[in-house]
Formats: structure tokens, C-alpha cells, sequence
């Protein structure tokens, strides 16, 4: 494990290869699970605030989902989630012409009219973040591909020798900021190193 600050990062993070491959898995993390995805407190309201744009990238179903369960609601397993179709794909998902399942609130972002990306959960997918009850400021940050679904990203990732952490900048930087990266990126850089070393 790799402690900074109030963290604890599995070493699977800097040492597993990983590259999101769509083409292949379809964005099947947006349909498969047990919940919709997990959602931060600050996130509720950004979703209220950006619904009606949102929802201009939204499957009438997915609008359907809304109206009955509303924009989020509380799993008693996960905490605060978005709802889902009839248990399946995430209400804010839609499939395009190729069957790959886009995100309507990342569809918003990238036509500029909104300024939040996603659910920093989605962003940061294959990386899963939990807490302890018994000491509940600590996070734990694991690397938790699923097995059949990720197993094209896991190919390419390491196909193209990605480290995970390497491939999640972007989110890791966004849920921590710079400096957590920095620190993560020199332990990484360090525990190769010695392990290169050792060999």
C-alpha cells in the first residue's frame, strides 16, 4: 500500500496496465453494476442545476427513470447514486450508432455547456474509492477492474505499458489535485526503480 496524506493506494494502481478499449467493452461500465453510479454530496446539485441542459442527451426512457426516481437517489449499499433503467444502464446513458454507451452529462461537457465532466466516480473507473467505519477519514483508493468486462482495457493497457494511475491523470489530478498526483507519480517512478534494481 502507498499512504499520502489520509490515503491508502493500492500498489495495483502504479503497477497494473490499464487503457479503456470502448470499442470492445461498448462503455458496458455505465450498464453493469449493482447501482447507478456513485455520486458526491457536491454532485447532487450540479446535477439539479444542469438537468435540463443534460437531459437534451438523454434517451426518453432514461427521462422516464428520472421522473419516477428523480435525479439521484440513496442506496443504502453505496450512498447517493444516479437512478438506472429497470436496473440496467445508467439514466443519463445513451448507446450511439456503434453501440458504445455515452455519457449525456460528459456529451454536455464536451459541447461546452456545462463545466462538469461527469461523476468523479465515472471519470475515475477502474479506480474505486472506500471508506472505513472504523476509521472514516481515511480513503482507500483500489484498482477494481471487472473481470470480463475490463479484460480488453487490461490487454491494451498493458499492450501499450500504461500504468492505471498514468491512464487516470486526468481524474486522479481532479479528485485530489496536483500535488497527491505528483507525490503518487514519484512513489510509482521509485517503486520501479527499486524493482528494476532488485531484479
Amino acid at each position: 500500500m502507498i499512504a499520502i496524506d489520509n490515503k491508502l493506494i493500492s500498489d495495483e494502481v502504479v503497477e497494473e496496465q490499464f487503457v479503456c478499449d470502448l470499442n470492445r467493452c461498448k462503455g458496458g461500465c455505465c450498464e453493469d453494476g449493482d447501482a447507478g453510479a456513485p455520486l458526491e454530496k457536491e454532485e447532487l446539485d450540479k446535477l439539479i442545476e444542469y438537468y435540463d441542459i443534460i437531459k437534451e442527451y438523454m434517451t426518453p426512457e432514461g427521462i422516464t427513470a428520472i421522473k419516477r426516481q428523480g435525479k439521484y437517489l440513496y442506496d443504502t449499499s453505496f450512498g447517493w447514486v444516479t437512478p438506472t433503467i429497470n436496473g440496467g444502464i445508467c439514466a443519463y446513458g445513451k448507446r450511439d450508432e456503434n453501440g458504445i454507451i455515452k455519457c449525456g452529462i460528459e456529451q454536455a461537457y464536451y459541447d461546452g455547456k456545462i463545466d462538469w465532466k461527469k461523476p468523479v466516480s465515472c471519470h475515475l473507473f477502474p479506480i474505486r474509492i472506500s471508506y472505513s467505519k472504523q476509521d472514516p477519514g481515511m480513503e482507500y483508493v483500489n484498482y477494481e477492474p471487472r473481470e470480463d468486462l475490463c479484460s480488453a482495457a487490461c490487454k491494451l493497457g498493458k499492450k501499450l505499458k500504461v500504468p492505471v494511475y498514468i491512464f487516470l491523470k486526468e481524474a486522479i489530478t481532479r479528485k485530489y489535485g496536483e500535488d497527491f498526483y505528483a507525490a503518487l507519480d514519484a512513489t510509482a517512478r521509485h517503486m520501479k526503480e527499486t524493482a528494476e534494481a532488485e531484479s
